[in-house]
């Protein structure tokens, strides 16, 4: 789900609905159906001279610009599609990709597009040249998840599964400002501070949410989600793997939302302090999707419910609570229960995060179990011998009346 002035969009398996949430008058309902798109890039060959190989049509991945004049997706099939979204939506360009894409965002003069992709790279693509291919910007040598850019685009922020958050020039991506390091397992979201352009937010697989001056790489705050997550805290193995970071400028707030937890968590960012205020706890009936703040302060959660799938929170006398006769809400639900069949393959489905974590090895046990089985063995091999000498005697005294 993705928000950006009245804009509102989502996407399920290969279809975009798009509308203006905040308009009245008729249906202004825009779909978008990747599995309609003609299918000719995926005959052609990569960038690379490499044949592609097919996916599904899936939307992996997807942004509005800053002005919400442009929308850009990419899908399972290596496919970058761009749309204009004013005066009415209208797709102006389909190009390849080399990987299948994790994260991308506008630039704030919306220009480019930077997209990261599995394998480690992040490209740019024109939006002056929306027919331009790609050009590589950087690499990890980890997947990378997340891409953000500095307020000003004077930096590219990317975040991987190896824990590290890099910080780069955009005009020059090889050349690296600074890491910041500090998570101890992969970095899932980062956003950089919009009000406070030195400021950046990170989440990981570790259950923590920290704040950094990333050019310089310093953390400044580090706050453990199972420290404020109420009564799931006592679920011991519970992890907070934070899927979602949503930031308000009016009041600097902090929503989070985390794998396979049906609730919301809300902070409020103390610039001043450099520290996150926890707030609020916002309960869910069903597993949330995701979660967009509106200039406001009103907080949209898409949930994982047939019935019900938006909800909408109304900041009151410092407390966010439910509006469930808005008519915007009621529209856009109207809009996403008549189109569920493109969420059901999302329904119950497994964490896609589970897969990230690293492998833990406890020597210790694994020496201590593998000396036990070589016990074991020299044990049932000095058996074996025993019994086969023991028979081997009975046989010489059978056989010695007869000599």
């Amino acid at each position: 789900m993705a928000l950006r002035g009245p804009l509102m969009a989502a996407a399920g398996g290969g279809r975009l609905l798009a509308a203006r949430c905040r308009e009245h008058g008729e249906d202004n309902l825009f779909v978008y159906d990747c599995t309609s798109v003609e299918k000719k890039a995926l005959e052609d060959k990569r960038q690379d001279g490499q044949p592609t190989d097919k996916g599904s049509d899936d939307i992996l991945a997807f942004a509005f610009s800053p002005s919400g004049d442009y929308f850009v997706l990419t899908d399972d099939n290596k496919r970058l599609i761009m749309f204009r979204t004013k005066p009415s939506w209208e797709c102006i360009s389909i190009r390849s990709v080399n990987r299948r894409c994790t994260s991308l965002v506008i630039t704030a003069a919306e220009d480019k597009i930077l997209v990261a992709d599995k394998s480690g790279d992040v490209y740019s693509y024109s939006i002056t040249e929306p027919q331009a291919e790609g050009k590589l910007e950087l690499g990890h040598l980890s997947m990378v998840l997340d891409v953000a850019l500095s307020p000003d685009d004077r930096y590219i922020l990317t975040a991987d599964r190896d824990e590290k958050i890099r910080v780069s020039l955009t005009k020059a991506p090889y050349n690296i400002v600074s890491y910041c390091l500090g998570h101890k397992e992969f970095v899932s979201r980062i956003l950089a501070v919009p009000n406070y352009p030195d400021l950046l937010l990170s989440a990981s697989g570790d259950g923590t949410l920290r704040l950094w001056h990333y050019k310089s790489g310093d953390e400044v705050y580090c706050c453990h989600l199972s420290s404020v997550c109420g009564p799931d805290a006592t679920k011991t193995d519970q992890k907070y793997t934070v899927t979602r970071i949503a930031y308000c400028c009016q009041g600097g707030y902090v929503a989070v939302l985390c794998d396979c937890i049906p609730a919301v968590y809300i902070f409020q960012l103390d610039a001043v302090a450099q520290q996150l205020a926890y707030r609020q706890q916002i309960s869910l009936k069903h597993k949330g999707w995701d979660v967009a703040f509106e200039e406001a302060g009103d907080i949209w959660i898409l949930q994982e419910d047939s019935e019900a799938p938006l909800q909408l929170y109304r900041p009151c006398d410092g407390q966010w609570k439910p509006v469930p006769d808005d008519e915007g809400l009621q529209r856009m639900s109207k809009y996403l229960r008549d189109n569920w069949t493109v969420f059901e393959g999302f329904v119950g489905a497994e964490s896609y995060y589970s897969s990230l974590y690293k492998a833990s090895f406890d020597d210790t046990a694994m020496y201590l179990q593998r000396k036990e089985e070589r016990l074991q063995q020299q044990k049932k091999k000095k058996q074996d011998l025993q019994h086969g000498s023991n028979g081997q005697t009975k046989k010489i005294k059978i056989e010695e009346p007869s000599l």
